[in-house]
């Protein structure tokens, strides 16, 4: 089997393919261009994406060339895969913000040195926004059905369900599918890579190229990630994991990972670090916090340095020992005015973000959850004065696993 297909099977990325032994074929006699599109409808991505992303970092090893296609266009109508109602419209000027933050970040994890595989970033709206509607229809509408668009699980469910799919959802399968076509026009891409969710979307392309040009493209798809306990990848108690590290500090990223479950480290290791699988093996049986901690130094390096990762490393440690007002801990400052106003507890702790629900926070003061420099608040009604700060510092604690440096300003 093909190099780039083998790692691919071994790191767990591997769904489904249109035909793997053609495409190994393919991949051995040339280097190939091959694409993944990200829907531009948040500020950033989060984690949820970042199996697709490692996509890119393996064609990439492989000296394969990856084109990033930001759906400026198909973003104006929205994926209905996966989702139960339409999503919100956004402005023209959201959405080129989007696009811009989403290709920063992109270039964090991707070489864009090596002019042979440096990423090729495109927008599929400079060919969506100029389409003749007529001449859509005549040229492209024609080689799909509705029997067909109406097997898809996008619009199967949605039906099924009874639940709102509007015509310009409906359309979307087939935009996707002459994105892909354009690409193959323009750039001679050859494989389109994405969630196992989007297989009805991927196939539709490789129909399109064959029946418009005779052309023979691929399209591979990549296993939905949840976590042991059921959950979404993506997500946690307190709301997603962000790639932006101005929704998501260094150190809250780095102990997203260090606090995954047991049952996923090693899968986690293989799918969202560079270590070779090989070496994996070879530290399977390791200390499981000792690895808890090679994953989040690893992924954290990964987007946000080497020295974020380190620091936040110490960061964990001294928000655990107790000794220090942890130097490294992520921090807010707050204004001295809110002091003299008798700020209590609970807004003390809305302020921070750590919690939004006043009576979430009442519940977790009852259970000696809430720390003020390492000491248990057991008063609700508590007044934080000048005197808790030291040094015009306190530490605020939340269970274990959060803790936040709050200063003075």
């Amino acid at each position: 089997m093909n190099k780039f297909l083998k790692e691919f099977k071994d790191r767990g990325f591997f769904y489904q393919c249109t035909n793997d032994e053609e495409l190994s074929s393919l991949m051995d006699k040339e280097k190939i261009k091959a694409y993944i599109g990200f829907d531009c409808t948040a500020e950033s991505l989060h984690v949820g994406s970042l199996l697709q992303i490692m996509c890119l970092r393996l064609l990439q090893k492989n000296g394969h060339r990856p084109i990033v296609l930001l759906g400026g266009g198909t973003t104006r109508i929205g994926d209905p895969s996966g989702k139960d109602k339409t999503r919100k419209i956004l402005s023209e000027e959201e959405i080129e913000k989007n696009i811009k933050n989403i290709k920063d970040i992109l270039k964090k994890f991707l070489d864009n040195d090596n002019p042979k595989t440096k990423p090729i970033f495109v927008n599929n709206y400079t060919w969506l926004k100029n389409l003749n509607y007529i001449s859509f229809l005549r040229d492209i509408g024609k080689h799909f059905t509705i029997n067909k668009m109406l097997t898809f699980d996008s619009v199967k469910l949605r039906l099924e369900r009874e639940q709102s799919l509007s015509y310009m959802e409906f359309n979307y399968m087939i935009l996707q599918a002459y994105d892909f076509l354009e690409l193959n026009k323009k750039e001679n891409c050859v494989l389109q890579i994405g969630g196992s969710d989007q297989w009805g979307n991927i196939v539709n392309g490789v129909d399109l190229i064959k029946r418009y040009s005779n052309k023979q493209s691929y399209g591979l798809t990549t296993p939905l990630i949840t976590l042991a306990t059921g959950a979404k990848m993506g997500k946690s108690e307190n709301g997603a994991i962000w790639l932006d590290k101005k929704f998501l500090s260094a150190y809250d990223y780095w102990q997203f990972w260090r606090n995954t479950d047991d049952r996923d480290v090693l899968k986690f290791l293989k799918n969202f670090t560079d270590l070779e699988v090989e070496d994996i093996k070879k530290i399977e049986n390791d200390n499981i916090n000792d690895l808890k901690i090679l994953l989040a130094n690893e992924t954290t390096a990964m987007l946000h340095g080497e020295n974020a990762a380190k620091n936040s490393e110490q960061a964990a440690k001294e928000a655990f020992s107790g000794n220090s007002l942890g130097s490294n801990l992520p921090s807010i400052k707050i204004n001295l005015k809110d002091i003299n106003n008798k700020l209590d507890i609970i807004d003390l702790i809305i302020l921070s973000k750590l919690e939004k629900s006043k009576s979430e926070i009442r519940r977790l003061i009852k259970g000696n959850a809430v720390k003020i420099n390492d000491k248990i608040i057991s008063d609700e009604k508590l007044i934080v004065t000048y005197e808790i700060f030291k040094e015009n510092y306190l530490k605020l604690s939340i269970g274990k696993k959060r803790h936040l440096k709050i200063e003075l300003d």
